[in-house]
């Protein structure tokens, strides 16, 4: 990755499970030329790991408090990261 590019670690809470919100970050980050994954957690919130661009992760960062209709996104927290490997695509983990 390059210098303009950026990882970050991402827990997202609230009415987030069951509302398609892995389907529609796999195919926003898609859009956006994002890697990484998407996961559900034990705890109700959904995990994502997003690297790319530094705007096309803001672009995603600010997405995620919007999440798919039926979402009801609490909060977004960030952790910078930097993965020992990244998936060659975005996908839906498990």
């Amino acid at each position: 990755m390059d210098t303009d590019s950026k990882v970050v670690k991402v827990r997202i809470s609230g009415r987030v499970q069951g509302v398609s919100f892995r389907v529609w970050t796999r195919k926003r980050a898609r859009r956006l030329g994002l890697k990484g994954w998407v996961r559900n957690e034990d705890d109700g919130s959904v995990m994502a790991l997003i690297a790319g661009e530094e705007s096309a992760v803001s672009s995603m960062l600010k997405d995620f408090w919007k999440g798919p209709p039926g979402a009801s996104v609490d909060a977004v927290n960030v952790e910078t990261t930097w993965p020992e490997s990244l998936p060659d695509g975005f996908e839906i983990t498990a």
